[in-house]
């Protein structure tokens, strides 16, 4: 019985606490090295609700984590969930939206090194998970995205490049990102 209730209520704090997050491709997964860079606390955040705003981690304070790029999350820890796309690939992306909160949204495809969109975002969204609407628009939890022909000489190396979803919610004011590492074929 004392099992179940805690399971039960688990269960209900993490449905209460959950906003959005992309569930495929895989998103880059707290670890050891993101415990190692950004504290325990940080890695805990994640795991008590992976679909929680960036507002909601807290780091160590130390120069080697970055909540801002992956949520922390560090690539030594998600080297099995690298991605090859080839150029002009379609890439079919799902996310998780429990908890709605309007704003702008878009994937680019970010230098890790330095944090930074490469080209132009590969799909926009002005307005995206509207909480007034009764029902989100189909393509706020499954759209597609189109692997740019200009990166000739980028994103070869694994770890240097991802797909970012981001999403910021303007009336909550909070951040949602997850990384998909991918290397180009």
């Amino acid at each position: 019985m004392r099992a179940s209730t805690f399971f039960s209520t688990a269960l209900f704090t993490a449905t209460a606490l959950a906003h959005g997050n992309i569930t495929s491709p895989p998103a880059r997964q707290p670890g050891p090295a993101m415990q190692a860079a950004c504290g325990a606390a940080a890695v805990s955040a994640i795991l008590a609700d992976g679909t929680g705003p960036l507002e909601n981690i807290l780091s160590n304070g130390s120069p080697d984590c970055n909540i801002f790029l992956c949520k922390g999350a560090q690539f030594a820890d998600n080297q099995a969930l690298v991605q090859t796309f080839t150029a002009g690939q379609v890439v079919p992306f799902k996310a998780q939206l429990p908890i709605p909160h309007e704003g702008p949204a878009n994937v680019s495809i970010i230098d890790t090194a330095s944090n930074t969109v490469v080209g132009l975002p590969l799909i926009e969204f002005d307005t995206y998970a509207d909480e007034a609407l009764a029902v989100l628009p189909p393509n706020n939890t499954a759209f597609s995205v189109k692997m740019p022909t200009n990166l000739a000489g980028s994103c070869e190396v694994a770890g240097e490049c991802v797909l970012q979803w981001f999403w910021f919610g303007t009336s909550a004011q909070q951040t949602y990102e997850n990384c998909v590492d991918f290397v180009m074929a």
